[in-house]
């Protein structure tokens, strides 16, 4: 792990939560967003208990591990953040980043019986074949247990929808993770919005969904598009709020 990409990594988390407290994903100072700075996934980054994510700077992420340790930083982390990004990291290496949010419109979809992300609307169908759901509700995460559950529910996919709860995201990068978050509340945005009008929804041919989901994977402007959506991102905040660097 070396000094730059370890800053970088800081930068780019920090860029991730200022976005998404400026898009109302946060919840207060709740919710947490974690990367891991190992491959084995015992070492990672995580937004401390008591800091708003829109004064949240890259030097106050704390560096925490699987024994619940702070190797860097001076503020506690949060239970549940700890018991359920600790467990995620180590049960899937390669879900670097972990971000955990209650954003609105994915979480309604959570409240309802049997809520799914329908294959309804282009920004759905990124997410084919991806998503895991953990109907029953535990409780709040407060042992590994719960982590476990979770990490147990998540399998293969990237995207895990907890029941009465709220939603993770998982990715290599930082900035698949974020991209992934962004269009999965935009893609629930639009879905709960059509179900609002009490008319059924129109599911795109499976035949469709297979076709967009291979024109994704093959390409290279799609492939690079998440680093450029949190590049743009950083560029913004640059010039409006720099302290984020900090």
């Amino acid at each position: 792990m070396s000094a730059t990409s370890f800053a970088e990594d800081r930068v780019n988390l920090t860029a991730a939560l200022r976005w998404a407290e400026r898009l109302g994903l946060n919840e207060g100072i709740d919710n947490h967003f974690s990367y891991s700075v190992d491959p084995d996934g015992r070492r990672f980054l995580v937004n401390p208990l008591g800091l708003h994510w829109r004064e949240l700077t890259a030097g106050d992420l704390i560096l925490a591990d699987a024994d619940r340790r702070i190797l860097e930083g001076t503020r506690p982390v949060e239970d549940t953040a700890f018991f359920i990004h600790s467990r995620l990291h180590l049960r899937h290496p390669r879900a670097r980043a972990v971000l955990h949010t209650h954003m609105p419109y994915a979480t309604a979809l959570t409240v309802i019986e049997r809520g799914r992300l329908e294959m309804v609307s282009q920004n759905a169908l990124q997410f084919a074949g991806r998503v895991a759901y953990l109907d029953d509700y535990g409780g709040l995460a407060l042992d590994h247990s719960e982590g476990d559950r979770m990490a147990a529910a998540m399998g293969n996919n990237s995207v895990l929808f907890l029941g009465h709860h709220g939603v993770i995201v998982t990715a290599p990068t930082i900035h698949e993770a974020w991209n992934d978050l962004y269009f999965l509340e935009r893609a629930a945005m639009v879905q709960v919005l059509a179900m609002s009008t009490g008319r059924p929804l129109r599911q795109i041919p499976e035949s469709v969904v297979s076709a967009m989901v291979a024109d994704l994977n093959s390409n290279p402007d799609a492939v690079d598009q998440p680093r450029k959506h949190l590049e743009a991102l950083k560029r913004i905040l640059d010039r409006e709020a720099p302290d984020y660097r900090r």
